[in-house]
């Protein structure tokens, strides 16, 4: 038996690194047990002390009143189509300009990057007032547009697939499709485009979760219900006298269930994405 081993053959620093990793994941875990919990019970009890842990026996009363208060399905449909559409829109967008920086040598091209990036050190509060000027010079306050075109030009997104792209397309697979006749568009979607798939369906849904929680900008931008995204029409159900925290938290769980569909489909694409990123080419 080796030294530092005990007779089951786990040594105590593995056995303190799953205790340390089990009580880790009840803490993260923990938030959204609560949200479970909660959407089953009232008011009353959500307050009570001590706090009740247990589940309660009020989910469809409480999906009852939120459905009866708002159009909770619109508002998510509303968040579909926008985080659909700009995450869509975004991909195509930062991937040719990622693609481009890496790969094409042009006037300015390090001078552009180094401005792009500098965009990113820019807190996001500090455009709202001019994007709201722009939207209202285009007609676009209290329209879905206004959620999802200015969004299209993500500088984080060009930066992760410039960074990729970079080291993970080859210029000698690159030259052999230029003789084959392949312009740059064809270059673009021929063989960038295979390669860069991992990684675009890593930032995509990062792109994705950011669309559908955004809150600020939908709240200074939209007016009207019917055009609300479902985070703002979660905050809509805060009354001015009484809060039913039990109809809010049903709502917030349904809010979520998308983003956890969507990450149990795609969460072996972004450990993937993740690999291929540590291994050097």
């Amino acid at each position: 038996m080796q030294k530092g081993i005990d007779s089951k053959g786990v040594s105590p620093a593995k056995l303190f690194l799953y205790l340390g990793l089990i009580i880790w994941f009840l803490f993260s875990i923990f938030p959204f047990y609560w949200l479970i919990a909660m959407s089953t019970r009232g008011t009353s009890s959500i307050f009570s002390y001590p706090p009740k842990l247990t589940f309660g026996h009020r989910f469809l009363t409480n999906i009852h009143h939120l459905l009866s208060a708002v159009s909770f399905f619109h508002s998510m449909w509303n968040s579909l189509v926008v985080a659909g559409l700009s995450t869509l829109l975004t991909l195509f967008f930062t991937s040719l300009a990622g693609f481009s920086f890496a790969k094409f040598e042009f006037p300015g091209r390090k001078s552009l990057f180094l401005i792009l990036l500098g965009t990113m050190m820019i807190p996001g509060q500090l455009s709202l007032v001019p994007l709201f000027t722009i939207m209202k010079t285009f007609h676009w306050v209290d329209n879905l547009k206004a959620l999802i075109v200015p969004g299209l030009a993500s500088a984080f997104g060009i930066f992760w697939i410039r960074q990729f792209a970079e080291s993970a397309i080859h210029d000698d697979l690159l030259n052999a499709a230029r003789i084959d006749g392949c312009g740059n568009f064809r270059l673009y979607y021929h063989v960038a485009l295979p390669v860069l798939r991992p990684t675009l369906v890593a930032l995509g849904i990062f792109l994705f979760m950011g669309s559908w929680n955004d809150y600020l900008w939908p709240l200074v931008v939209l007016n009207s219900p019917q055009n609300f995204t479902v985070q703002v029409m979660l905050a809509s159900l805060n009354g001015i006298y009484f809060k039913d925290y039990g109809m809010i938290m049903a709502g917030t769980l349904l809010a979520t269930l998308p983003l956890i569909i969507l990450f149990s489909i795609f969460s072996r694409k972004i450990m993937g994405s993740v690999a291929i990123g540590a291994v050097k080419s």
